[in-house]
């Protein structure tokens, strides 16, 4: 073939006159223009394939900077209050340990003398004080004899467990800081030895939290019973490590509490340890097969989690020219769901329930075509399987349309996982699961976790009997 030379610059900035022109030239002057830009564009590919081995898993951390979407492409807002918005500050301290003075001597600019005025001005702050100290205490206990039960008895100390050195009030916050807060095992003893003026070490701290579990697991067993009796539960699982092999953390949740269980499985005998009854609620899931196997009374699947899978398809899986047509209805399908349950207020109720029948008629003939799309036909596939489980959000006003809580819920112990790797034995698995699913429970409620922790554990070291746990604030105001 001739050796053909373009003066023209070939790219993403050619014009429409530009490749005008080099049609003018003639057919070989076109074949050489083609053939420059698909060595361009291989190589654009096989330079964006070395950098890049992401799937839609990897974690944004692990993505380089300059391969994610700039900030106005996410359609971030603008971080802060919007203009003409009121300030916000602390409030006034409700005491003062502490006043002090300060007047110059001189002029702190130019070293002259100052005249004295009336004039004043107060400035309040809150601090921690330089003497900060554990608190040692003696407990003298008394012994005395019962005439009527023949033996000596003595007081219970509320102020820790038997034969512990530790008391609850440092037992409870180390616990909180470490299964709430995700803090490591060595930052803790490190704030408490050289911090808090208080001699713990590791073993000490993970043999009391394993205490501290075994004393609040009438309260784990309460949150799975309330979980179980919800009118609409969520739930979601990730992966776990115990003692170096895979295992899964399990989350079920609710506005009101957070159960969390680590199994071994990820299938159906782990959801058969959670769900020891018939579930009569509405449960809210992914499409996770081993969530079929259990008896529900209603399901929702997250319809969100179906919009990813539709992306992923587009981005990694070079559907074919029927997948367009395919895609454009059933997220047209699933947006008009969504917006008809949004704007239920505004319909009646024969209306209503005219329009949810009409979307219940296009999912039914969108299964009914006959889709040659492979990935059209695997997502058909699942709509068969669930096809009374993808707009149950329209006929519950309590039930969403995906499954953000269950991932807001599980979101923490997430975190939580990336500083402490998981755990080393199954009873710190299980101590993992209690503490966890009652801090983040108390705090959902509305509790100060930490006081209501320590007052319940005053009130077994006093009577035995650990107290109901505690209910949801709002509701009972």
């Amino acid at each position: 073939m001739t050796t053909v030379t373009l003066d023209i610059p070939l790219g993403s900035s050619l014009t429409e006159e530009q490749a005008r022109a080099i049609c003018a030239q003639g057919e070989e002057a076109i074949v050489f223009a083609l053939l420059t830009l698909a060595y361009m564009l291989a190589q654009q590919q096989a330079q964006a394939a070395a950098t890049s081995n992401q799937t839609p898993s990897t974690p944004s951390g692990m993505k380089p900077p300059y391969q994610k979407p700039s900030a106005s492409a996410r359609g971030k807002k603008k971080p802060g209050r919007k203009n003409g918005h009121p300030g916000s500050r602390r409030e006034k301290p409700a005491r003062i340990d502490r006043r002090a003075e300060h007047r110059a001597e001189v002029c702190p600019h130019c070293a002259g003398p100052l005249q004295r005025c009336a004039e004043t001005r107060t400035r309040y702050t809150e601090d921690i004080p330089d003497n900060l100290q554990s608190e040692v205490t003696e407990h003298t206990i008394h012994r005395d004899w019962c005439p009527n039960c023949k033996k000596k008895v003595e007081p219970a100390v509320a102020e820790a467990m038997p034969n512990a050195t530790l008391g609850n009030r440092a037992l409870v916050l180390s616990a909180w800081m470490h299964y709430a807060l995700g803090t490591t095992l060595s930052q803790i003893v490190d704030v408490f030895n050289f911090h808090l003026a208080l001699k713990v070490t590791p073993g000490g701290l993970t043999q009391m939290w394993r205490r501290l579990a075994r004393v609040l697991a009438p309260w784990y067993e309460a949150i799975q019973e309330q979980a179980l009796d919800s009118g609409v539960l969520h739930a979601d699982e990730t992966g776990w490590r115990v003692n170096g092999k895979t295992h899964w953390l399990w989350c079920f949740a609710t506005e009101t509490l957070s159960f969390f269980m680590i199994d071994r499985s990820r299938g159906s005998p782990a959801l058969l340890k959670m769900f020891t009854q018939e579930f009569d609620g509405v449960l809210v899931s992914d499409f996770w097969a081993p969530y079929n196997a259990l008896a529900c009374a209603s399901r929702q699947k997250c319809l969100v989690h179906l919009l990813r899978d539709m992306e992923h398809v587009e981005k990694y899986k070079s559907p074919g020219p029927e997948w367009k047509v395919f895609a454009k209805k059933l997220r047209r399908l699933l947006m008009d769901a969504i917006r008809l349950r949004r704007r239920q207020d505004q319909h009646a109720p024969d209306a209503y329930a005219s329009r949810r029948r009409c979307i219940t008629q296009r999912l039914q003939e969108l299964i009914d075509t006959p889709w040659a799309d492979p990935q059209a036909q695997r997502l058909i596939k699942r709509f068969r399987r669930h096809q009374d489980e993808l707009f149950t959000f329209l006929e519950h006003s309590d039930v969403p349309f995906d499954n953000n809580l269950a991932e807001r819920s599980i979101r923490p112990a997430v975190i939580l996982r990336k500083n402490s790797y998981g755990n080393r034995s199954p009873q710190g698995a299980d101590t993992q699961s209690m503490l966890m699913s009652i801090f983040f429970t108390l705090k959902k409620r509305g509790h100060n976790p930490v006081a209501a922790i320590r007052n319940a554990l005053a009130a077994y070291l006093q009577t035995g009997q650990l107290p109901p746990l505690p209910e949801n604030i709002a509701a009972n105001g």
